[in-house]
């Protein structure tokens, strides 16, 4: 079965509709008459008679179809989940909740290709929970996400959803928490486990995490699980599961091995592609500025300056990257945190639940440790350092303009990187707008702008009661009388104090602003696909690493039985990088090469060099070019 849904059209194959050997009729469900209604749904059957298929489409023109039930209601949930929705904000299911939720309520398996912030989550988690027993005390629902950060959201999701429903526990297990915190739990008895591969596999191998009852199992993010190397590790689960089970797997994209993997595991599952209209894409507006390296801090603090909104989150490439943008924003004044694989795990949930409350504003984080989230209030997305692959890039610009929000993205390139545009683009399917990098004018003006704003607001709002104005009032007045200082005065001095020290006006050096004359113009035929091949034939085994790219030794090979997942793994989490910003891996008997970004930070060299693989340390080294 396969469904493509473009925000207005769906077409399915043997979807919400069945037919016998004998060629009956097709009969349609009430929940997909009410949803022909409600979104002008197309369905098709299709059935192999000969070789030959045959489409024939619905008639449902001549049958007394009931006036449609609205919004969730019309999936026939329990009254218990339609509550906790309604207290979430929950109204319409989104294209994808629409297309997915009838089949996995029959009990199918289902692939489903959708981008982050489609509404997936809820798209798998409401069937599940309408098929839960509660009285069933072990894991019924399996949730494996890439990383802890999804898996907390992911939890949370299915907290909210289940908010209503008596007795129904939902647990979230990873690495960097507590282990024997979670083995109490277990115990106590879950319906929901939502983890990482490796926790959930140490959990299994423990025997404390008893899959024995389980119904379904949910593969999110499948394709950063492959990236990151954790793909060997899902395929173990998937074997340690009952014979009997429900399988549901989402990927933003579908390389071959995730569609291996779902040949090979599902059921005839049933297939969902939802296509974002071009429209919807543009709802994020997305530019590109171009700089020079050794600038492009003070051209970040100029953007903010001139971009400033509710949430930021700026991605940088590695943890001594974050460490240094924060703390030139902490010294103007930003009240800003980070996230990267150095953070422990208490330390990055109080991070994300501070961002998400506004006590904190401008988020610096990596890749890894960014993945999973989802904060409304993240209006804009920096790409400081530009990602090496498109994938991370449609991830990291996701994180705003969530579920019909606008929001805005700017991408940094340096001169060399623009090569790697066009390749962006495509990803996107739109254009990437040039910016200029704002000026001492535009930046003043925008100080003056919020300057008036915060005045005017202080005026409609005062943030202080009746006793604490008559105190300021008469401090007003005595400072007036002492000095002999009319309102104005007052007024002005007032102000200043606001400024807090800091100028008003900027007046630095702008000479540096300026494009470089005879710059070279945009390649729009560059950005295309690196080729890293995890083990070269011989025609590129001497070939030398990407000019971004440095090559390095690590003492572990074939004699430890490493995978290449298995290295692209663990230096992605201990770097702070995407497993496809991971160059060239090469295999050989007693050590291996693996190329990596230039620029490595000494501190994440040296955490590399102890750290271990195949219980052997990493002992990673240059090698000359």
């Amino acid at each position: 079965m396969t469904q493509i849904l473009d925000g207005a059209t769906l077409v399915a194959a043997d979807s919400f509709l069945s037919a016998d050997a004998a060629g009956e009729a097709p009969i349609t469900t009430p929940v997909a008459a009410d949803l022909a209604a409600d979104v002008d749904l197309k369905v098709v059957l299709e059935a192999e008679l000969g070789g030959d298929a045959v489409t024939a489409e619905a008639d449902t023109a001549g049958e007394a179809i009931p006036a449609p039930t609205a919004g969730f209601a019309a999936f026939g949930l329990r009254p218990e989940i339609l509550e906790g929705l309604e207290a979430i904000g929950f109204q319409e299911p989104s294209p994808i909740q629409k297309a997915a939720i009838p089949e996995l309520l029959l009990g199918r398996d289902l692939v489903g290709q959708a981008q982050t912030g489609t509404g997936k989550t809820a798209a798998f988690g409401l069937p599940l929970l309408q098929r839960l027993d509660p009285g069933q005390r072990t894991p019924q629902v399996l949730v494996l996400t890439p990383t802890r950060e999804l898996a907390l959201q992911v939890a949370e999701a299915f907290s909210s959803y289940a908010a209503r429903l008596r007795d129904v526990k939902v647990l979230a297990i990873y690495g960097g928490a507590d282990f024997r915190e979670q083995i109490q739990q277990l115990r106590r008895g879950v319906q929901i486990v939502v983890g990482t591969p490796g926790r959930v596999m140490d959990h299994m191998r423990q025997g404390t995490l008893d899959l024995s009852g389980l119904r379904s199992l949910v593969l999110d993010e499948a394709d950063e699980m492959l990236r990151m190397g954790f793909i060997d590790d899902v395929e173990w689960v998937l074997e340690q599961l009952p014979a009997q089970r429900q399988v549901v797997l989402f990927s933003a994209t579908m390389p071959t091995e995730i569609r291996r993997i779902s040949h090979k595991y599902l059921n005839e599952p049933a297939e969902i592609t939802i296509r974002t209209k071009g429209a919807d894409g543009r709802r994020i507006r997305q530019r590109y500025l171009s700089v020079n390296g050794p600038q492009k801090l003070e051209a970040l603090e100029r953007v903010l300056e001139s971009e400033r909104r509710d949430g930021v989150i700026i991605f940088a490439r590695t943890k001594a990257v974050t460490l240094t943008v924060a703390e030139s924003l902490e010294a103007h004044g930003y009240e800003v945190a980070v996230l990267n694989g150095d953070v422990p795990q208490a330390q990055r949930e109080r991070t994300i639940e501070r961002l998400r409350d506004g006590r904190v504003d401008v988020l610096v984080a990596t890749d890894v440790a960014a993945r999973g989230l989802d904060v409304d209030r993240i209006a804009l997305v920096i790409n400081y350092d530009i990602p090496f692959d498109s994938e991370a890039y449609v991830h990291r610009i996701g994180r705003t303009g969530r579920a019909g929000r606008h929001g805005d993205a700017i991408l940094f390139l340096t001169p060399r990187e623009r090569r790697f545009l066009g390749g962006l683009e495509r990803a996107v399917g739109q254009p990437i707008e040039p910016m200029e990098i704002p000026s001492n004018a535009s930046i003043n003006q925008n100080r003056l702008d919020r300057l008036r704003e915060r005045l005017t607001g202080a005026l409609d709002t005062p943030p202080c009661g009746d006793e604490e104005r008559a105190l300021l009032a008469e401090i007003l007045q005595r400072v007036a009388q002492e000095r002999q200082l009319s309102a104005d005065d007052l007024a002005l001095a007032a102000l200043q104090l606001s400024l807090g020290g800091k100028p008003l006006l900027l007046q630095g050096e702008e000479r540096w602003l300026a494009p470089r004359a005879g710059g070279r113009e945009r390649d729009r035929d560059g950005g295309g696909e690196r080729d890293r091949g995890r083990r070269p034939g011989p025609e590129r085994q001497d070939a030398p690493p990407e000019p971004h790219m440095e090559r390095f030794r690590i003492e572990v090979g074939w004699r430890d039985r490493v995978k290449p997942g298995n290295i692209v793994g663990a230096i992605a989490n201990e770097a702070g990088l995407t497993g496809r910003a991971i160059g060239r891996i090469r295999i050989f008997d007693s050590h291996s090469t693996v190329d990596l970004p230039k620029g490595m930070p000494d501190d994440v060299f040296q955490d590399l060099r102890r750290l271990r693989v195949m219980n052997r340390e990493l002992q990673i080294s240059r090698l000359p070019v």
